[in-house]
């Protein structure tokens, strides 16, 4: 049983965000610059740094989040087992709520490595 359709959740909610990215410009190119700053490789790579956005989705119990930090992870090329290594952490940070964040979390990560181009 499907709890969600992650790739629905991503896309209704960057529709969703559009309005948000007008009304509210500056605040929200600031964020995005924010964004880009945080993810760009480093001593950490952008595929750890999502593995570990994503990790905090699930503790912090954010559909949005994880949703588009599943997507993320799948375009940086996370394999299924880093994400479960990623969610065995959130699991030990997040507690029991986190279990079942982790559980969608997995779901959105298959739904979106099914979209993935072979290649």
């Amino acid at each position: 049983m499907k709890t969600h359709d992650w790739p629905e959740v991503a896309s209704a909610l960057t529709a969703a965000l559009k309005p948000l990215r007008s009304g509210a410009e500056e605040p929200m190119k600031a964020f995005s610059a924010l964004a880009r700053s945080a993810t760009q490789n480093g001593a950490l790579d952008s595929k750890t740094k999502e593995l570990i956005a994503f990790a905090i989705a699930v503790a912090t119990r954010c559909d949005g989040c994880i949703a588009f930090h599943a997507e993320a992870a799948n375009r940086y090329g996370a394999t299924r087992d880093e994400v479960l290594e990623t969610m065995g952490m959130a699991i030990y940070m997040g507690a029991g709520p986190s279990v079942m964040y982790a559980a969608q979390a997995l779901e959105a990560f298959d739904q979106f490595a099914q979209q993935r181009p072979e290649g």
